[in-house]
């Protein structure tokens, strides 16, 4: 079961919310606010796992409200603007909606924090990762399942907050697992920390410019503190120049 909030200063919308959420068996209605600032008694006096949040509300905007909350639950956006949608998905929030949602709409977001919980509420007690820098492969867990990774498949991981995006020749992958973790058992000469939640494999980039690696149809973003690094381990014994 999934307990979630509404906080929306519009009481027509948290009732229209407040009915689908009754008709989703999977969720469970903890509470609902008109600001902000509500939510934070909420989420210490109650387990809360996901918070339908909209953003144009009276003494604290939605998406500041989320730049200062350290660890957020699951985070639906719940909004008639639909500008602040980049912001909102740089900030890690699960899924997007514009007002007025349609429960179809709103079923699919919902479907995607279940499925997100349960791959946070599936971790293996006592599993740690055990792996030599030379081995060609891992397992990792992904939901009830366990994936057998090949490192010379891999393109390039994204960290997230509580997981990995793993991209490969093969496909995406998602794991509970920390980037630093991961990075710890990848062969240092083969892959490369580009920005604080990516590392790329080397010899899959086909391309730099500025602040941007190009890898087949992605463009991973390399942060001023790496570049230097990045420039000097991937490129500057790769270059050929006139002389």
């Amino acid at each position: 079961m999934i307990n979630c909030v509404i906080i929306d200063d519009e009481p027509l919308a948290r009732e229209g919310l407040a009915s689908y959420v009754r008709e989703v068996d999977f969720l469970n209605l903890s509470g609902t606010g008109e600001n902000p600032l509500e939510l934070l008694p909420m989420l210490d006096r109650q387990a809360v796992d996901l918070v339908f949040l909209d953003i144009q509300m009276p003494k604290m905007n939605g998406i500041d409200f989320l730049k200062i909350l350290q660890k957020p639950p699951m985070i639906i956006i719940t909004t008639a603007y639909p500008s602040y949608a980049l912001e909102g998905f740089q900030l890690n929030v699960l899924d997007y909606l514009l007002k007025p949602i349609t429960f179809e709409r709103f079923f699919k977001a919902a479907a995607k924090a279940r499925d997100y919980q349960r791959l946070l509420t599936k971790p293996i007690a006592g599993e740690t990762t055990n792996l030599e820098p030379d081995d060609d492969y891992c397992f990792i867990r992904c939901g009830s399942k366990y994936e057998k990774i090949l490192f010379p498949d891999i393109l390039y991981v994204e960290g997230m907050q509580n997981y990995v995006n793993i991209y490969t020749l093969k496909g995406k992958y998602v794991t509970m697992l920390s980037l630093k973790s991961l990075e710890e058992n990848l062969n240092q000469k083969l892959f490369i920390r580009v920005h604080k939640s990516y590392i790329v494999a080397i010899n899959k980039i086909d391309g730099i410019e500025g602040n941007e690696i190009f890898i087949q149809n992605s463009r991973v973003p390399i942060s001023r503190n790496y570049r230097e690094l990045v420039i000097s381990k991937v490129v500057t014994n790769k270059l050929l120049d006139k002389r």
